[in-house]
């Protein structure tokens, strides 16, 4: 349940008057933070969906392909264009699970670890800068209101997706 939903003072409904303003910032803020990646993705012909691909993989080695797409919440069919794309330029690879060898865990390559480690500095320079503004309760202010953001019931919560100890393991398969 939701903390929110505890509270009555905090619970939407029909009558209520839309938060355009924080609607609007969030919007904006989002359109910047990744932005700021685009432009980093656009020199190699990769987009959005390249990025999130990538930040998952090399943040869990060893991710299946079933724990990607639960975590992105899209179709197989959507994830093989962008999987297979960032297989073919040397970003990921796929390789035969450790216990089950039918089931495919990626992996980031050296290349790949290279630029999602850039796409994290380029969109931690912006946090850096906003945090900044806000003081020493910034950071766990910011860290509270994201995390109270994200539904509950939603599947790998930011702390799930902490680095797991590396599970590379097994040969390299091309998808």
């Amino acid at each position: 349940m939701s903390p929110h939903a505890a509270d009555p003072a905090l619970r939407a409904s029909a009558d209520d008057e839309p938060m355009y303003e924080l609607i609007e910032l969030l919007f904006f803020a989002y359109r910047d933070f990744v932005g700021d990646a685009d432009r980093l993705l656009e020199a190699y012909g990769f987009g959005r969906a390249h990025h999130r691909v990538l930040y998952f993989v090399t943040r869990r080695p060893g991710l299946t392909i079933a724990e990607l797409l639960e975590i992105l919440r899209i179709t197989k069919q959507s994830l093989n264009r962008v999987l297979r794309e960032l297989v073919d330029k040397n970003f990921i690879e796929a390789r035969a699970g450790v216990l089950d060898r039918r089931r495919r865990q990626l992996y980031a390559t050296v290349d790949g670890e290279r630029l999602a480690l850039r796409l994290a500095q380029v969109q931690t320079r912006r946090f850096a800068r906003a945090l900044g503004s806000l003081g020493d309760g910034g950071l766990p202010s910011a860290t509270a209101f994201l995390n109270a953001m994200i539904d509950p019931d939603s599947p790998a919560p930011a702390s799930a997706l902490r680095a797991e100890p590396s599970r590379r393991a097994g040969g390299a398969r091309r998808i």
